[in-house]
């Protein structure tokens, strides 16, 4: 069994085309396991496909992409969907960082962090994931402190995604640092 693979086509299905694998989606962006690993079966790449393999693609994952809970599976973060994908607010830490590509700078500055495609701004607890992050889209990217707490004390809703994965409607430029 391709655990990466699964992993990958999981999360495609969860986070950005539910609707392709005719999988029905609840306010908190869970579906029945059952109805995914159906749904997956319907590939003959995926034709044997079970729960305990779907547990194995998230124990061998580097990251915490997934949960489980009740019989329902859910993306804990990356949705483009346009269903906004209901989150309990929660405490952010002090600070928490963003990485991004350095054409992107000026944008930042001037107007803050915005979702653009996805429901949230992605933030990291910690700079290594930051710097990964930023990696995808320039291989020097520039990091940014994000005063998460000043933020969630003046209004500005936070999300935890998993570990190092902390998640926010928007950040205004008066909260970033570069």
């Amino acid at each position: 069994m391709n655990y990466v693979g699964l992993s990958k086509e999981i999360s495609y299905a969860l986070r950005h085309a539910p609707w392709e694998y005719e999988l029905e989606m609840d306010e908190n962006g869970a579906v029945d396991v059952q109805q995914l690993i159906a749904s997956l079966r319907e590939d003959r790449k995926w034709k044997h496909v079970t729960l305990e393999d779907i547990a194995k693609s998230m124990e061998v994952s580097d990251k915490k992409r997934f949960e489980i809970r009740d019989g329902k599976i859910r993306a804990l973060y990356g949705h483009s969907i346009p269903q906004k994908i209901i989150k309990e607010p929660e405490e952010p830490p002090e600070i928490l960082y963003h990485g991004t590509a350095r054409r992107f700078l000026d944008s930042i500055m001037k107007e803050g962090l915005s979702p653009r495609g996805r429901q949230y701004v992605h933030l990291s607890s910690d700079t290594d994931t930051a710097s990964l992050v930023g990696k995808r889209r320039d291989m020097a990217p520039v990091l940014l402190k994000i005063h998460a707490k000043e933020a969630w004390l003046q209004g500005v809703k936070f999300y935890h995604g998993n570990e190092t994965i902390w998640l926010a409607d928007i950040i205004d430029k008066k909260y970033i640092e570069v």
